[in-house]
């Protein structure tokens, strides 16, 4: 019997099967519990690594060292990395924009998603993540350096000076309810303080202020 493919099947193979318009939260446990279907390094957490924060793989790349690890990516159709990443950036997107040299897209896909992305590929800890599902695993050259990719694409954003803006689809500042202008306080801050703060920024809220403590911010990533 031959089986008449839907017209959804054939979204499910594309290159970039789904545009995300707006950041998508997904809890950590959810996360967690996905992961264990396909993680491929499930020992990376406890293997000899105990308060070792040193890169599994250093994460540092120059251009060409970029091009080559972006080309190496499958592009899987229900890529494992996309569902451990915590921030939901679409991972295949940015390395394909990566492979064809687009790096102002790349950077883009990241910060639509995670504000703090420079810091996410310096210190996040992708061997329990991302690069902990890469299909790559088990081959020779082993899996994508996802980290690395991102915290290049990221550089070269910043090296280009490029301001941010709103969304030009949404309504002018002048044009916004009143409640946009009421004052915001956010404790303490962390990368969660700094990306709530930038999304509301982009919204359109005016007034946003961020609290803390120490002489310095960024949390547990400084």
């Amino acid at each position: 019997m031959v089986k008449l493919t839907t017209s959804k099947d054939p979204e499910l193979m594309a290159l970039n099967a789904k545009v995300q318009t707006h950041a998508k939260v997904v809890p950590c446990a959810v996360n967690r519990e996905k992961r264990e279907h396909f993680k491929r390094n499930i020992c990376a957490s406890g293997c000899g690594r105990f308060k070792d924060f040193g890169d599994v793989k250093p994460s540092t790349l120059n251009e060409r060292g970029a091009l080559r690890e972006a080309a190496r990516c499958l592009k899987c159709a229900d890529a494992p990395c996309q569902h451990s990443c915590p921030t939901s950036i679409d991972i295949k997107q940015f390395i394909s924009q990566i492979a064809t040299r687009n790096y102002y897209g790349a950077a883009k896909s990241i910060f639509s998603d995670n504000p703090v992305g420079m810091t996410c590929g310096m210190v996040c800890p992708t061997s329990e993540l991302c690069v902990g599902g890469c299909n790559l695993a088990a081959t020779e050259e082993g899996p994508i350096n996802i980290g690395g990719l991102q915290q290049f694409a990221t550089e070269v954003f910043m090296k280009m000076g490029v301001k941010q803006i709103r969304d030009p689809s949404l309504p002018p500042l002048d044009q916004l309810a009143d409640s946009y202008r009421t004052r915001v306080a956010l404790v303490g801050a962390g990368p969660a303080s700094i990306s709530c703060a930038t999304f509301l920024a982009r919204l359109g809220y005016s007034d946003v202020t961020i609290f803390e403590k120490q002489e310095y911010y960024g949390g547990v990533r400084s």
